[in-house]
């Protein structure tokens, strides 16, 4: 086998290779990994990260970026929480209230990079910190608690032995796959990233389509914020914190290049996997925070180091 075949081997399969040495590592090394409550629990883990991961892929495909998307979850969350909780709003005109908000502030974001012409690194970041700071204005600093009853069910639930988070994330994959690889949008997204000029040129609104990815990662944005805030049962202003660098992370770890134009779902989805089960892996070895958080940065130089590496 020639040094050709194997970096063919490699950039074809190397995702699911680390995938599969990670958890082998970790399923020999500790005692629990293995156990079917931990695997549902990794599972239940990365549903919110591949939910968002997939609105990232496809600002990341057309060469942008969102650094918002941890703040989103707070503002979208304490806010759906104050509506139910303080207003008495009922639990679906709220979520669905939640939703439009998340869908707003990812079209701000969009609307800053093509209409006023900031670097999405800029826009994206002065979002991240007035979406936090609205998460504090709106709670006073102070949880929310006391949720309805039966609104747990979203982040807590199960259908069948598979929590309901993991089938909402399996059906936003499964949808994004179908938008990606089936539509004209898929194509355009990827023709933005690969040469906007040249999109332009061939008739494509480069704008709208540039405001509506912005748009779609808000969206899911909202999702998530909705099942986590489901999940721990209180609107918190500090949620989604540090949640940005997990979802690049994982998107570039995956294969989607970060300067556009290349990437697929299913390496997304290897790369939200890998992101979780080495999360709980080193927290299984009692790996401490700090620790882990050097770690996913390391992790992260490294996915783009080797992205930047390839192109050359």
């Amino acid at each position: 086998m020639n040094s050709v075949s194997i970096k063919n081997i490699l950039k074809t399969f190397g995702i699911v290779i680390v995938l599969v040495v990670l958890v082998i590592f970790f399923g020999l090394s500790t005692d629990t990994f293995f156990k079917v409550g931990n695997l549902f629990n990794v599972a239940r883990q990365v549903s919110l990260l591949g939910i968002v991961a997939v609105g990232m892929t496809f600002v990341m495909l057309t060469g942008g970026i969102d650094l918002s998307v941890g703040s989103i979850l707070a503002v979208v969350g304490v806010s759906v929480a104050k509506m139910m909780v303080v207003y008495g709003v009922h639990p679906v005109a709220a979520v669905t209230a939640g939703m439009l908000i998340g869908t707003a502030l990812g079209f701000l974001n969009g609307y800053l990079v093509v209409k006023i012409d900031i670097p999405p690194l800029i826009a994206t970041l002065g979002m991240m910190t007035i979406a936090r700071g609205m998460s504090f204005i709106i709670t006073s600093g102070l949880p929310i608690y006391n949720l309805p009853d039966g609104f747990q069910f979203l982040g807590q639930g199960y259908i069948g032995v598979i929590p309901f988070p993991v089938i909402v994330m399996a059906l936003v994959f499964f949808l994004g796959s179908v938008l990606l690889n089936q539509t004209f949008l898929g194509r355009y997204f990827y023709a933005l990233g690969g040469n906007e000029e040249a999109a332009r040129l061939s008739g494509i609104d480069t704008k709208k389509y540039k405001l509506l990815v912005y748009s779609l990662v808000g969206f899911m944005g909202s999702i998530a914020a909705i099942l986590l805030l489901s999940r721990i049962n209180s609107g918190q202003p500090t949620a989604g914190s540090g949640f940005e660098l997990d979802v690049v992370t994982a998107v570039v770890l995956g294969g989607v290049s970060i300067s556009g134009g290349e990437g697929k779902l299913s390496g997304v989805l290897c790369g939200v996997l890998i992101m979780g089960v080495l999360s709980n892996g080193l927290l299984i070895m009692n790996i401490g925070e700090y620790y882990q958080a050097v770690i996913k940065g390391i992790v992260l130089l490294t996915a783009v180091g080797f992205d930047r590496i390839s192109k050359k």
